[in-house]
């Protein structure tokens, strides 16, 4: 199996027998219960819809101490152990911290029949371009995870020098959809396929009651229940809801991999070898990518898993590593 590239080797080490992939993309769920207390904030969009928005810390009267905004991953959320991992380590910073929540993920329906997917940059753009009228004065940087950190990865490049953000991290980004709609639908990485699609099968049924599907993109409810992968799914409703002409046409377009060189801001990729997510054939070559743009891969860490420490006492080592980097610039 090949090695990844010496010049993009990453720190990181997993907790001794908690070196397979598996377990360090699902400890996190296990270990990190513990309650997040946030400010929620509901940000009205253009076409009407919204997103909503929590905040680790947040003050009216404190406009120049450094902004952190974080993008959860597929069907994330608060309740993502990652996300509020990095809000609490943000916090600890002395930075303000606040995660947005793609449409219909905050555990509030969004109001029109479209979702969110992986290289869906509009709301992102608003959100960081609100932000930065509202807080002109105070430095700004991102952190995305998976889906989340694809979709900033490629605002990034779309936004080029005119970003409004200093810096940014993307952690465990799937840089190729369709080589990663393909390996997730193989042996044990079926279970978290599963539950994934069946989260989104859920959402999309529970809209019918007010959106005429059938009628937008020749699409029933059975047809939707009866998805099973990614590919089914986003060829019944992702692709056609959102203007793609079927699953590999969104893939294609909506990949970061191929948008990382436009990229013009400093930018941290952090990918695991092991990600049980996506092969090896979705990282970049790091020899092709900008000055600004680093690539640290490691080989281990799972799907957003990064478990350092010990059995005992496990450590996320994302919790350093991604302040430490965003602390270069901010």
């Amino acid at each position: 199996m090949r090695q990844p590239p010496d010049t993009c080797a990453s720190s990181f080490t997993p907790a001794p027998g908690l070196g397979n992939p598996h377990l360090q993309t699902l400890l996190p769920r296990f270990i990190n219960r513990r309650a997040l207390e946030v400010s929620w904030e509901e940000l009205l969009l253009p076409d009407g819809d919204f997103v909503d928005l929590a905040w680790r810390t947040q003050s009216a009267s404190d406009r120049t101490t450094p902004i952190v905004a974080v993008f959860h991953g597929l069907e994330g959320s608060l309740c993502s152990p990652y996300a509020r991992d990095i809000l609490r380590a943000i916090e600890l910073r002395g930075w303000h911290g606040v995660l947005m929540h793609f449409r219909g993920c905050s555990g509030r329906v969004n109001r029109l029949p479209r979702s969110y997917h992986s290289g869906e940059t509009g709301d992102a753009r608003y959100f960081l371009s609100w932000l930065r009228e509202q807080y002109p004065h105070a430095p700004l940087a991102a952190v995305g995870y998976s889906l989340g950190g694809n979709m900033l990865l490629k605002l990034q490049a779309e936004w080029g020098s005119e970003s409004p953000l200093r810096a940014t991290v993307s952690v465990s980004a799937p840089l190729k959809l369709d080589i990663c709609a393909d390996r997730i639908n193989q042996g044990f990485s079926k279970v978290y396929e599963r539950h994934l699609v069946e989260s989104l099968v859920r959402k999309v049924l529970a809209k019918f009651a007010d959106h005429d599907y059938e009628q937008l993109i020749g699409v029933t409810p059975q047809q939707i229940e009866q998805a099973r992968t990614f590919r089914e799914f986003d060829n019944r409703f992702t692709a056609p809801i959102h203007g793609f002409a079927d699953a590999d046409d969104y893939y294609q377009q909506s990949s970061a991999y191929h948008y990382l060189g436009a990229i013009r801001q400093p930018a941290l990729i952090v990918q695991a070898y092991d990600d049980p997510f996506m092969t090896p054939a979705i990282l970049p070559d790091p020899q092709q990518l900008p000055d600004n743009v680093q690539l640290a891969v490691s080989q281990r860490g799972g799907h957003v898993g990064f478990v350092s420490g010990s059995v005992l006492r496990p450590h996320y080592w994302l919790t350093d590593a991604v302040p430490d980097y965003l602390a270069r610039f901010l």
